[in-house]
């Protein structure tokens, strides 16, 4: 299938029709396209603001959905704007498949990795910030983040990895054990893979900080428990 199908293709998924295509294109650009050979515009720039206007949609319904104090809001916040529930976004929408990457990238499992698939989303929503305004970004965050929002307001508030911490000891486990498994990204905006280790039982998390990564892992583990 063409490049023009797929774009016609995935702008019904969006609900969304582009008047500047280009910015579509861009969104769907991982950084390696290209392999170095020559300067094109990749989605950097709109990861980074379609993960501002994602964090302003989900704090503004946060605020009015849920009673909890500023700690209990951060974390559901953070529950809702992580890495992989915003590959879970990609996979809905199938971007996988439709991103820009290098051959050697591809290779490596790039259209299923967790921090392309949900830069990619994050960039999808920033392109059509621009594209077409709050409210056209804001339908788009509705259709796809809004479901989401529930099951994050169900859940406790206590930091995932002191409730595994408990969960652990009551269990008679050993204490969880964290390690780095990967670091990738530039020394200014890094991204981390963690794993945690409970006896035979394993979790692992992504973040742009080694504590998110580790919280993301304890949560991974204990989604696996319930």
């Amino acid at each position: 299938m063409s490049l023009e199908r797929r774009l016609s293709a995935l702008e019904g998924r969006l609900g969304y029709q582009f008047s500047d295509r280009e910015l579509l294109v861009q969104a769907l650009t991982h950084g390696s396209y290209g392999d170095g050979r020559r300067k094109i515009d990749n989605y950097q720039r709109l990861e980074f603001l379609g993960d501002r206007v994602l964090g302003l949609f989900t704090a503004g319904i946060l605020y009015l959905k849920s009673e909890a104090d500023e700690g209990g809001l951060a974390r559901k916040l953070n529950a809702l704007v992580r890495k992989e529930t915003c590959a879970e976004v990609a996979k809905e929408l199938e971007l996988g498949e439709i991103v820009r990457m290098s051959k050697a990238t591809e290779k490596q499992g790039g259209r299923e990795r967790v921090s392309i698939l949900g830069d990619a989303s994050e960039a999808v929503l920033g392109a059509i910030y621009l594209d077409g305004g709050y409210e056209a970004a804001k339908d788009f965050y509705e259709r796809y983040w809004h479901g989401r929002m529930f099951d994050v307001l169900n859940q406790s508030l206590k930091d995932p990895k002191t409730e595994l911490q408990e969960r652990a000891a009551a269990r008679k486990h050993d204490s969880p054990l964290y390690e780095v498994i990967e670091q990738t990204g530039p020394d200014h905006r890094p991204s981390f893979v963690m794993k945690v280790t409970v006896d035979d039982f394993t979790g692992m998390g992504s973040g742009p900080s080694k504590k998110d990564a580790e919280r993301q892992a304890a949560q991974d583990l204990l989604d696996q428990w319930k």
